[in-house]
């Protein structure tokens, strides 16, 4: 298990290398092609230091990789969301960069992961999903996760809360798909109105096509998704930058390692099986709107 910051290093790191490897380089050769020294290489590969994006770039220009979308993925994980000291100021950065001394790193990298992740899949057992919550709901739920917050503080972190959504919106909109516990939908958040304009909310959004929500109603027993929620990252087109984020009260943990995939995702599966379809899961959720 790592912080986020440090998984997306090796994870690029990683990709990095095998690029050098098909280019038929050793790090040496690689290192003199962009004029570094072998060291640099290394510590890039191994994800023991940071990297620009404009380095990336040079890597993959030495390494003849052309495809653009490969490309933008790799720079997308250098960390723009939360930058290294010293970086240069061309450097690309994502929206949420305006906010890196108010919002956690942890946080910052999670933001980071959702905006270039291609499909999300997530198990909830308390409130909705951020990408899915009402402003009225994320408000409430930040009050309460948070104690006592100035409003002002709230009013920021909804603000991030709303900004997150646009990975709903675009031409390449990520995929989401979201097993619900029952206790999601019955927990009155905010109270019945702000509820109410919730789950109004979810059935709406469960009508795009690249949303799917699947409720696991009570009556579905004990299932493996008691011991906590969590949310799988997937990648375009390379699976070994998957990775799974559990949340804490204080922190993220973030599993990378390939046993941790297969066993979430295997996890993920299961829990799918036993809950309601997609179709039933919107009736279910307009039905405890109506009152069922």
């Amino acid at each position: 298990m790592r912080y986020g910051p440090a998984v997306r290093r090796r994870k690029l790191g990683a990709e990095l290398r095998r690029q050098r490897e098909l280019a038929g380089l050793t790090s040496l050769e690689a290192a003199r092609a962009v004029g570094w020294h072998q060291s640099k290489v290394s510590r890039i590969e191994t994800g023991s230091s940071g990297v620009k994006p404009a380095d990336v770039a040079r890597l993959l220009d030495a390494y003849g990789v052309t495809d653009a979308e490969l490309r933008a993925l790799l720079g997308a994980l250098c960390g723009a969301g939360s930058p290294e000291p010293g970086e240069g100021a061309g450097a690309r950065r994502g929206w949420w960069y305006a906010y890196r001394d108010r919002l956690p790193p942890a946080y910052l990298d999670f933001i980071s992961l959702e905006s270039e992740a291609s499909r999300l899949s997530t198990l909830e057992t308390t409130v909705v999903p951020g990408l899915l919550q009402t402003p009225d709901y994320a408000r409430a739920v930040t009050r309460a996760a948070l104690g006592d917050p100035a409003p002002e503080q709230v009013e920021e972190l909804v603000r991030v809360r709303m900004a997150r959504q646009a990975v709903l919106r675009g031409e390449q909109p990520l995929e989401v798909c979201a097993v619900l516990d029952e206790a999601v939908l019955r927990h009155e958040v905010g109270g019945p109105e702000v509820m109410a304009g919730q789950l109004r909310h979810l059935v709406e959004t469960g009508s795009l096509g690249h949303v799917r929500l699947h409720v696991l109603p009570f009556s579905s027993g004990g299932h493996m998704g008691i011991t906590g929620p969590f949310v799988i990252f997937s990648f375009p087109r390379i699976a070994d930058l998957d990775v799974v984020v559990l949340d804490h009260l204080t922190s993220s943990l973030y599993l990378e390692r390939k046993e941790d995939l297969r066993a979430y995702g295997a996890a993920f599966t299961t829990l799918r099986a036993h809950a309601l379809s997609h179709e039933k899961s919107l009736e279910f959720i307009a039905g405890i709107n109506d009152g069922a």
